[in-house]
């Protein structure tokens, strides 16, 4: 029996936690152009999760354009309707950098999943596009997304809420504004409930390339990771929704720019083992 064996992206994967500079330096935007490989690559800009949708793009058009970008278009979906669209799908296609902007997650993945503009998506990082998100547009990334939960307390059974993202990436959540909306408590529950889930808490400003099995952090801001492997003790199984979690020996790292993490191994790894990428060859931490 023929097993139908899914080609390995070649495209660049980039989660960003949303707020990131957009007028001074604008280092993580720089480099989500640079990971392209192409002088001045086709940038295609979808605002399904905002509700102000030509504002944000007009934003995004703005700082692409003076990064060098040769072609910024507007991939303006709006309803099921829009993904079956004949020109929508030829702007996905035509796209060197895809970025997905913030807004509702939820509208995200209601009017993308299962469909063909998602299916291009998907096709297009398989091909090498870079496929970036920033806020909404990073949760949605990982096979299952985090859609909600009380940022203050949610180490309760049930209180995340949690559906199918747009299967980029496998083995991780996915949390943004992590350490401005003070949101532990949310990847804490979610690690304690789904132990084989890597946390992955982005701050403002501050991003991951996923690559291989490889998370580089990048940007002036913080990456959380929560990993709940090797939790030696919890009583969720016990409890009732709604009643208070305990979750023993779950392991925290801070990451900033230059740290890498090996997701097979679960480990951050050290100044001798860093591993160069096409962006950064440098083997040190900044």
């Amino acid at each position: 029996m023929n097993m139908l064996i899914q080609p390995k992206p070649i495209g660049k994967l980039i989660a960003i936690g949303g707020a990131e500079d957009k007028v001074s330096d604008s280092a993580i935007l720089r480099r989500v152009m640079e990971f392209s490989g192409i002088e001045t690559p086709r940038v295609g800009v979808i605002t399904t999760a905002s509700s102000i949708p030509d504002d944000v793009f007009a934003e995004y058009k703005d700082v692409f354009d003076r990064l060098g970008a040769g072609k910024v278009k507007h991939i303006r979906i709006r309803n099921r309707e829009d993904v079956i669209d004949a020109e929508m799908l030829k702007m996905i296609s035509q796209s060197d950098v895809i970025f997905i902007s913030g807004g509702d997650q939820m509208r995200l993945t209601s009017i993308f999943g299962g469909s063909e503009a998602l299916t291009a998506i998907r096709k297009r990082h398989e091909e090498g596009a870079v496929i970036a998100g920033t806020s909404a547009g990073a949760a949605c990334q990982s096979t299952t997304m985090v859609y909600g939960g009380h940022a203050t307390d949610s180490l309760r059974k049930g209180a995340v809420k949690m559906t199918a993202g747009f299967g980029l990436i496998e083995g991780v959540i996915i949390d943004t504004h992590f350490l401005e909306r003070g949101r532990f408590s949310r990847l804490m529950e979610v690690g304690a409930t789904n132990p084989e889930y890597l946390g992955v808490g982005l701050g403002e400003d501050a991003a991951v390339l996923f690559e291989d099995d490889t998370i580089y952090a990048f940007g002036p801001g913080h990456v959380i990771l929560v990993d709940s492997s090797g939790m030696t003790g919890s009583n969720v199984f016990e409890l009732a929704d709604g009643e208070a979690v305990s979750a023993h020996n779950v392991v925290m790292h801070a990451l900033v720019d230059g740290n890498q993490y090996c997701l097979s191994d679960r480990r951050v790894l050290g100044r001798n083992e860093l591993r160069a990428n096409s962006l950064e060859q440098r083997n040190a931490y900044t």
